[in-house]
């Protein structure tokens, strides 16, 4: 899948828009972009679409919200991964993007301390 100029303009956006929250930056990766701080994937943007990261701490206020999750399909199979659609509004508000990114980062950190370290 190639990135166009309005892909990549859109990504550079949410990455400006989210830099309340720290340094973050983006990464092509699968066709889309994961969304980094530290290392650490909060986020992705696949088909122009922000998605944001969840445990089941903060799963119920995506839900709540009535947020798609992110599912893929790979051979005519449909797999739910552990992201969630960003709300509208935080797409237009970097105080509100950075409520919901924090949610989102807040979660990939309580998964990232309970991997086994190498």
């Amino acid at each position: 899948m190639t990135t166009t100029k309005k892909d990549k303009a859109f990504v550079s956006y949410i990455v400006e828009l989210m830099q309340g929250l720290g340094p973050v930056h983006a990464k092509s990766m699968f066709g889309g972009h994961g969304l980094f701080i530290d290392g650490l994937m909060f986020g992705l943007i696949a088909d122009g679409v922000v998605f944001l990261k969840v445990d089941k701490e903060n799963e119920p206020d995506f839900i709540d919200n009535g947020l798609d999750a992110f599912i893929y399909m790979k051979k005519d199979k449909a797999f739910k991964m552990s992201y969630y659609q960003a709300p509208e509004e935080s797409l237009e508000d970097g105080e509100v993007m950075a409520v919901w990114a924090n949610k989102a980062y807040s979660a990939a950190l309580r998964v990232a301390a309970k991997k086994p370290k190498k």
